[in-house]
């Protein structure tokens, strides 16, 4: 069983005697766990960002019911997907067959990762994560290892998409529970209303810039404090634009 990056592991430290008096008393479990928490959250702390795969070569390891979770949003983004596995699952099969994906039936090896861009794994081995794991490491490509942080140099987020609003979240690997209970949430609470605005708040924003006027220095916020994000949830865009039109 794979351990959350939060799990501890208690260390006993001891000096040796010094010349002036007894040896120093172990540190118990208590004293340790805080700092061994602390170092392995920080391990997995990272800076966010939005990769853009369109078009880009991506090495998927494993074609299960996982993999297939991984590989369906980079096809839908424009990503070149390779997938590397003795066992290919239907859904991935499927996806190759329509000609959306490439195969390789067999096991991994490093140089499947050659020409590759970004590399994905979602198998059940340790042993295969870690290979692919290093053979990137060696050829500089980025790796992410399905629930497996050590084999990782980059973590996958949780994702709501509108459009192209995108709302991501991430526990650092401590609770996927709770990263998805919170895009489950937020697929909720922002409803496809946001992807309409967000196309009302570009437009007025490009207007502005075309006129010479400075964006910075519009009230944004006083259309969303007037109410225009419950406009457009009624279907009311014209109203939500006048009002826009009228904060600016």
């Amino acid at each position: 069983m794979t351990s959350e990056p939060g799990d501890t592991t208690t260390v006993r430290v001891e000096s040796e005697r010094g010349p002036s008096g007894p040896a120093a008393q172990p540190q118990s479990a208590g004293d340790m766990t805080e700092p061994v928490q602390a170092a392995a959250r920080l391990g997995l702390s990272g800076l966010p960002a939005n990769l853009l795969v369109r078009g880009r070569r991506v090495v998927v390891v494993g074609a299960g019911r996982i993999a297939a979770r991984k590989i369906e949003p980079l096809l839908d983004l424009g990503a070149s997907v390779v997938v590397v596995a003795p066992v290919i699952g239907t859904e991935v099969r499927a996806w190759a067959d329509a000609g959306r994906c490439e195969l390789v039936e067999r096991e991994f090896r490093a140089d499947d990762l050659d020409a590759a861009w970004l590399a994905l794994t979602a198998t059940d081995s340790p042993s295969v994560n870690a290979a692919v794991y290093a053979a990137g490491e060696a050829a500089r490509v980025w790796v992410n290892s399905a629930d497996d942080p050590a084999n990782c140099a980059f973590t996958m987020m949780s994702v709501v998409r509108r459009g192209d609003l995108v709302v991501a979240m991430s526990t650092g690997g401590r609770s996927p529970a709770l990263a998805t209970y919170l895009r489950r949430f937020l697929t909720r609470e922002i409803g496809p209303e946001y992807e309409i605005l967000l196309d009302l708040l570009s437009e007025a924003r490009e207007a502005m810039r075309t006129s010479g006027r400075s964006s910075e220095d519009a009230d944004w916020q006083r259309a969303f404090d007037s109410g225009i994000v419950d406009l457009v949830r009624a279907g009311r865009v014209a109203d939500a634009k006048e009002l826009l039109n009228s904060c600016l």
